[in-house]
């Protein structure tokens, strides 16, 4: 059994990144995928976002309305099965759970189930318990041998003191929900983004003080070396490996240079599977935990395919593609099967706005262009006979006119007959009665014929919409209406707009109404073509040509604008504070070359010698060489 934890920083872009949802998930060959930092919304769901074949998902998204955290965070996981029905797959969860606390609306917890509630967290309110779930930070699955925790840890900065307490109220009751399980003899595995790095070799730029971070402190106090019960899986199989990270920033190129922490952790705590007496040396990661190590595949910047010089001279705009963070596996053995059960009702086949509900788009389209072809037919008999009875003629076609009785034509809009050859007045000025039946049963014929052939393009129809150029033609004045439901339209706008033709200068008779608006389509765009003569295309070309200088008179402005770093004689790229400060807004200038420095934007402006902070090792001279300087004004507060 194959486990994978992977925060996607969007579950969109990698789903766009990968072709689908499904690609993405077979690329890791995994039982069970949990992501974390989906960055989805409830009413955003769609099944291509969140439904594979041959997976079943179980997810959490944010329900807060605070500003800043909608559609922020999010976690999913995913089990591949055969079978959601009648399974003995591990992989397929017995039982699943939104959030942690029990106390969200969905929440198939009982409070049988959670004694922790009453007995440790009475220090906590109602409120406070159901806040730390609504921003979708952890989904459970019970796999009967273990239950499994896909947690999202919150992020603090160090002078944040909201977020600061809302991560240890978090971690907290957190806590107190595994050893609840523990207590009942559960062995519980957590997996997820913790954004936590517990000791000085998960990080790249740990300082002497690095260790007495109150969240470092109460991780490793989770260990079993430190009198805890669970135990890293990674530092359990390379206890001794450096340089093993999976997380860079993405604003500052670390990845070039491996520049980061390993905060994205796999933890398991409880026995093993084995029936035995003398359990004291057995353990589940020493006895089922098979190997367990970083998928540094997933990297957004490899160095062996990109080289750091080409990524940082000539290939400095070039966006990588991936994740901010590298995905983490472990392979499990001896993992016996269950017995059999369904999958839960948490499941997303489930949820009413993704499945049932929502239709594919081919599905709306093609349903759509059938109604409007039925509409276009019905119309088009009812058009013929209202023409035919309020002219007073004789239908010669009695069958569609003893639909349509004389009352009926009060309603008739008047665009009808707007810019149409069938005008009462032209009927009474010699039409002869055959002409008239000739032309009717032509154009029912000719309707018919269309409605039969829906796979024919849209401007075969007379309600199809005009073509572009039509619309900008100074010298034209259609009559046309576009919803109009008469063929001769079309030539109506011909007889305007082509005056130096003498061939369509003549008078419109009826028969001009067999004119099919493919025709007329076609000599539009021609005339159109016409009308723009030799000045027109001189014209454009100067315009286009002079619109070219101006953007290269703009782009070579904004280029010299860019002051040139010290150490590699290369433009910089520009940064803008965003802590609240007297700098707050103001734009500086940066070295482009990836940074390998312990400090941060906000400690740079806050700082009055930047040298210390930006300058990278002497012995790379592909790094960051740490110039700094201010934009010549402040940018305007928004």
């Amino acid at each position: 059994m194959k486990i994978v934890s992977y925060n996607v920083n969007g579950l969109r872009q990698r789903i766009s990144q990968f072709g689908s949802l499904r690609n993405l998930l077979n690329s890791f060959d995994a039982d069970i995928l949990c992501f974390q930092e989906t960055k989805l919304r409830r009413q955003e769901l769609t099944a291509d976002l969140i439904m594979a074949d041959g997976y079943e998902s179980f997810f959490s998204c944010t329900r807060t309305s605070q500003k800043g955290r909608t559609g922020y965070s999010g976690v999913i996981t995913f089990c591949r099965v055969k079978s959601a029905f009648s399974s003995n797959e591990v992989a397929l969860p017995l039982a699943a759970e939104e959030g942690f606390t029990g106390l969200l609306e969905n929440s198939q917890t009982s409070k049988d189930e959670l004694p922790f509630m009453t007995d440790d967290l009475k220090e906590f309110s109602k409120d406070e318990l159901i806040s730390l779930d609504n921003e979708g930070r952890c989904i459970i699955t019970d796999h009967t041998h273990f239950v499994l925790f896909n947690v999202y840890g919150p992020r603090a900065a160090s002078d944040d003191t909201e977020r600061i307490q809302f991560k240890k109220k978090f971690y907290s009751v957190l806590q107190k929900r595994w050893e609840s399980l523990l207590h009942q003899g559960r062995r519980v595995c957590v997996v997820g983004d913790l954004n936590i790095a517990p000791f000085a070799i998960d990080r790249c730029d740990a300082g002497a003080d690095f260790g007495n971070n109150e969240f470092r402190k109460w991780f490793k106090s989770m260990l079993i070396e430190n009198g805890g019960q669970f135990c890293d899986a990674f530092r359990a199989k390379h206890p001794d490996r450096r340089e093993a990270y999976t997380c860079w920033s993405q604003n500052t190129g670390a990845e070039v240079f491996n520049f980061g922490s390993r905060i994205d952790h796999i933890l398991f705590a409880g026995s093993c599977l084995h029936e035995s007496d003398d359990l004291q040396c057995h353990s589940f990661v020493r006895c089922h935990v098979k190997e367990c190590d970083i998928l540094t595949q997933y990297k957004r910047c490899k160095p062996e395919s990109t080289p750091s010089a080409h990524r940082w001279k000539e290939g400095r705009s070039i966006k990588l593609e991936g994740s901010d963070h590298a995905p983490v596996f472990v392979s499990l053995h001896e993992i016996s099967e269950v017995s059999l059960h369904s999958t839960p009702s948490l499941s997303s086949r489930y949820v009413p706005m993704v499945h049932g509900i929502q239709q594919t788009l081919v599905s709306v389209l093609m349903k759509r262009k059938v109604s409007e072809q039925i509409k276009s037919c019905k119309m088009a008999h009812e058009d013929i006979a209202m023409h035919s009875t309020c002219e007073g003629e004789e239908p010669v076609n009695r069958a569609a006119s003893s639909a349509t009785s004389p009352n009926e034509c009060r309603f008739l809009p008047r665009q009808v007959y707007k810019g149409s050859i069938l005008k009462p007045n032209e009927l009474s000025r010699g039409s002869s009665q055959e002409a008239v039946s000739k032309s009717v049963n032509e154009s029912e014929e000719s309707i018919m014929h269309k409605c039969k052939k829906p796979n024919k393009k849209a401007r075969n129809s007379q309600w199809s919409q005009l073509s572009l150029r039509s619309f900008f033609q100074k010298s034209t004045n259609l009559d046309t209406d576009v919803n109009g439901s008469s063929y001769t339209d079309c030539s109506n706008s011909q007889d305007e707009l082509s005056q130096p033709n003498p061939q369509l200068h003549e008078t419109p008779t009826v028969s001009d109404h067999s004119i099919s608006p493919k025709q007329c389509s076609l000599d539009t765009d021609a005339r159109d073509q016409d009308l723009a003569g030799p000045k027109d295309s001189s014209t454009k070309e100067e315009k286009s040509n002079v619109a070219s200088l101006e953007w290269q008179r703009i782009q070579q402005l904004m280029q010299n604008s860019i002051p040139i770093c010290k150490g590699h004689k290369e433009p910089c790229i520009a940064r803008v504070v965003k802590k609240q400060g007297p700098n707050f807004g103001r734009r500086f200038y940066v070295c482009a070359r990836a940074e390998v420095w312990g400090g941060s934007t906000q400690s740079i402006c806050q700082s009055k010698d930047f040298s210390h902070l930006l300058k990278g090792p002497a012995s790379n001279p592909e790094a960051n060489c740490g110039y700094f300087g201010w934009a010549s004004s402040k940018s305007r507060n928004k």
